[in-house]
């Protein structure tokens, strides 16, 4: 499921905001009353606007994988947390882990450490970056990912290896 946060540049912001709404879902208020387990990542979108935010963002879209057992037939969202099914790509990221705290300065230097290091530098897609979070009981990882568009990377055995097989799987 996935729950828009576009008029918010804030990372931090938008990431409270729609994550909310997301667990709110979770806990019944859908349609059904059904409880859904907590899955990770939270994945967090964007795409790229020049000059509109400390990321340069237009905004996020906060999501969250359905278990397998919801996906064919998600519960049906209260219409008040304005969020709906998403469909996931098949899609290469380039991806940087790191641990600190993800703030809006945070983000913006693992992206621009991302885009400065990457092997991939001129293959990445400068249209947006999404963070994937992960919670433990014990701590917290986070990943940018950068898309990658699979015809770049040259091999048809390579490009099939970034088919990640949660593909087409809903949020």
């Amino acid at each position: 499921m996935s729950a828009p946060a576009v008029d918010i540049t804030s990372f931090e912001k938008a990431t409270w905001n729609g994550f909310v709404r997301l667990f709110q879902f979770t806990q019944g208020e859908n349609l059904n009353f059904s409880r859904i387990p907590m899955t990770s990542p939270v994945l967090i979108l964007t795409r790229f606007v020049p000059r509109s935010g400390p990321v340069e963002s237009q905004g996020y879209h906060v999501s969250l994988y359905l278990p397998k057992k919801f996906q064919a037939n998600p519960p049906v969202p209260l219409p008040e947390l304005n969020i709906k099914p998403y469909v996931f790509d098949s899609h290469c990221v380039a991806v940087r882990k790191f641990s600190e705290v993800a703030t809006d300065e945070r983000i913006v230097e693992e992206v621009d450490k991302i885009l400065s290091k990457s092997q991939w530098k001129s293959k990445i897609e400068h249209d947006g970056y999404s963070i994937a979070q992960y919670y433990t009981p014990y701590s917290i990882e986070h990943e940018v990912w950068l898309d990658i568009p699979a015809r770049e990377l040259g091999s048809d055995v390579t490009a099939a290896a970034c088919s990640r097989a949660d593909a087409g799987n809903r949020y």
